[in-house]
């Protein structure tokens, strides 16, 4: 499919109730219900070979992109940074669906070469993905909640039954994690090789499952740029600016590993390490984004050799 030729480049601005289309070098936008019955419409009007291009919307632009995979079409999910970014580079000010739609099939047209090809997920996948993304959803309210009400003895009580059911929910989470693991061998050995790094648990053993059985990628180094955890050069002439984050691809991701390295530096086997990039001169956060890295490029790794963690193995002081 990636090697057919491309008949036509479409762009599709996706919102919760509706799709705007545009079809490079046409001027006219059409726009379709963002429903079962809207999507197959859509699809009966594009021709065989086009390729699709959509920005990213959360679960919005999902039924879609299964549709036209399925359909045999070339689909390519967009990073919305990138499409705005994109749509600024080519003079573009404005904003509406229309223009989006417009930038969206010049962007793939133009770009296709380069892009990733959107895979639908597995079953198993999108299971952990949607409990993944749940989970952080419901950490993030009780930290909030639990914040808010820590001043106040009268609102801690207020909070503590609702504390409370916040937290049987994100053990039933984990529960279920567990289980979708469990039920899907080949996740089952991914998992177990993967959480046998030390401070790499059940969340964020369940998210490299998940992420490193959909990615496919070539090495260590892009995988840790899918994830957004590699450093952006901003340099020019004799000037060596500072490194920030990329901060590509899923937020939540990037969160789980940072707390994996937390707990990790506090285990026998990652703290000298750990140490040794403070001793270098990183503050704590630098010193666990570089322990992050390096747990995701071990566990890759062992995903791939299909083998159990082995301290002995590793360089520890790195």
């Amino acid at each position: 499919m990636k090697n057919q030729q491309a008949t036509e480049f479409v762009g599709v601005d996706v919102a919760s109730a509706h799709l705007d289309v545009a079809v490079y070098g046409q001027s006219s936008v059409q726009r379709y219900d963002n429903t079962v019955e809207g999507i197959t419409k859509l699809l009966r009007t594009l021709r065989r070979g086009c390729v699709l291009g959509l920005e990213s919307t959360g679960r919005y632009h999902t039924a879609l992109a299964q549709a036209a995979h399925a359909a045999g079409l070339r689909v390519y999910v967009l990073n919305p940074l990138d499409a705005r970014r994109y749509a600024q580079s080519v003079g573009q000010r404005g904003k509406t669906d229309r223009i989006d739609a417009l930038v969206l099939a010049r962007y793939v047209c133009r770009e296709h070469e380069q892009l990733r090809q959107w895979q639908p997920p597995t079953a198993s996948q999108a299971q952990l993905r949607e409990l993944i993304t749940h989970r952080a959803t419901l950490v993030r309210q009780r930290s909030a909640l639990k914040q808010a009400g820590s001043h106040n003895e009268m609102l801690t009580q207020l909070n503590a039954p609702v504390l409370k059911a916040l937290k049987e929910a994100i053990e039933h989470i984990d529960t279920q994690l567990t289980a979708i693991i469990k039920a899907d061998p080949p996740s089952r050995q991914a998992f177990e090789h993967i959480t046998s790094v030390p401070g790499l648990g059940l969340v964020c053993g369940s998210l490299l499952v998940m992420l490193f059985g959909s990615m496919q990628q070539p090495s260590a180094n892009a995988v840790i740029a899918f994830t957004g955890l590699d450093p952006r050069p901003n340099d020019s002439g004799k000037k060596t600016g500072q490194r920030r984050l990329s901060k590509r691809g899923w937020p939540e991701s990037r969160r789980l590993l940072y707390v994996a390295a937390m707990s990790a530096a506090r285990t026998k086997t990652w703290k000298e390490f750990y140490l040794a990039q403070r001793e270098k001169g990183l503050s704590t956060t630098a010193a666990l984004i570089v322990l992050a890295r390096k747990l995701l490029r071990v566990a890759y790794s062992l995903f791939m050799q299909q083998n159990n963690f082995d301290g002995s193995r590793v360089a520890i002081k790195g």
